[in-house]
């Protein structure tokens, strides 16, 4: 299934008309996480000692998702029922994040003996602080979807289940009424703020990134001046290739 999502998501990142992706869980849940089973079965065979290692290699990270940093469009969770380790790693790479009222999240990877090595630790130390990111990752500890948001700070917006999926595309196309070369362009900015210790390193890295370039050569730039100063809405088109 990574894979599948892998090949997917290669090509939305290099499809002009599309500006925005939702991820959400089939069936119960949203994530599950690793399937532990076949890794304790590797791990029995000795067969799992190079699982590290493959980890620094696989550059996007569990899923595909959870340390894809090359995608410039929003990416939007909506997540049903919950997610757990590998699940709650992805949707913390994501923009933003929709959880239905009743879901529950863990990192609870220290109960199982391993660790949250796909991007998650770092990501919720940054978002969260360290000891919040602390009581999550050394308790093991489940959250509601209500103190993810309002404690922890990875959850945007709760919802009733009914609810989820209309309130995710509502997100996605409030996105997509503005500049897509804008949005990715300030998309990379977000990213380079969190690469940089030095907000002016992370200035000059995004105006002279290949986002922030095209934005200033954009029909897009163009079009939204014009439009404010003649006082209607803008017509975007598709961003060029990068």
């Amino acid at each position: 299934m990574t894979e599948d999502i892998k090949n997917i998501l290669d090509w939305f990142e290099n499809e002009p008309s599309l500006w925005a992706v939702i991820f959400t869980g089939e069936g119960r849940l949203f994530c599950a996480g690793a399937d532990l089973h076949a890794w304790n079965q590797r791990q029995q065979a000795g067969s799992a000692k190079n699982d590290a290692e493959d980890v620094v290699t696989d550059v996007h990270g569990f899923g595909s998702i959870s340390r894809r940093s090359t995608c410039m469009k929003p990416m939007v969770a909506a997540v049903n029922g919950g997610a757990y380790g590998g699940g709650v790693e992805m949707i913390l790479n994501c923009d933003i994040v929709i959880a239905d009222e009743d879901a529950k999240l863990a990192l609870p990877e220290v109960k199982r003996g391993v660790c949250a090595i796909q991007g998650g630790m770092p990501r919720l130390g940054r978002i969260a602080g360290h000891q919040l990111a602390s009581e999550m990752l050394l308790l093991g500890k489940t959250v509601s979807a209500t103190e993810a948001a309002t404690r922890f700070g990875f959850v945007n917006k709760v919802v009733p289940r009914s609810e989820l999926l209309r309130t995710a595309l509502a997100w996605a196309a409030a996105i997509n009424e503005n500049s897509p070369d804008s949005v990715q362009s300030t998309k990379r900015a977000l990213l380079e703020g969190n690469r940089h210790g030095s907000v002016e390193d992370a200035v000059v890295a995004h105006i002279r990134s290949k986002e922030n370039v095209r934005l200033y050569d954009s029909y897009n730039m163009k079009e939204g001046l014009k439009a404010f100063s003649e006082k209607r809405k803008p017509m975007w088109t598709n961003p060029a290739k990068l």
